[in-house]
């Protein structure tokens, strides 16, 4: 069965909504792209109306930006910090824009969204 980002088929009561249409190509959910240090992997995904997104599953490398100098440079990713959007991501070691990686200029937080743009973008800390 597909997964859906259509409404609750019941309220929160419990009570179930009449139903009165199937699901629609549109309100189609993919599984999450959970982002880890590695070996590059990459893959390209078409969307809605064509477009496409590339998804980056794991990389080892990041583009930081030094905001004193205004300097971008491609560094090595040596080890992961944290990750504050959740408990499980940061358990699980998964890149996702906000989380802190160490690289070789220093902590950089990431400012890109890795599981859409398939690039890892980060600010020095």
């Amino acid at each position: 069965m597909a997964r859906s980002q259509a409404r609750s088929k019941r309220k929160f009561t419990g009570k179930k909504y009449k139903h009165f249409k199937k699901k629609r190509k549109r309100e189609l959910e993919r599984p999450t792209i959970d982002t880890t240090i590695g070996e590059e992997k990459k893959k390209k995904q078409r969307v809605m109306g064509g477009n496409t997104k590339l998804k980056l599953f794991s990389s080892q490398y990041i583009n930081v930006t030094d905001p004193n100098t205004n300097k971008t440079s491609r560094v090595r990713i040596l080890d992961f910090e944290r990750n504050d959007a959740s408990k499980a991501l940061n358990r699980r070691h998964i890149l996702t824009k906000g989380a802190v990686v160490e690289t070789e200029l220093g902590n950089a937080k990431i400012t890109s969204r890795p599981g859409q743009t398939g690039q890892l973008n980060g600010v020095l800390v």
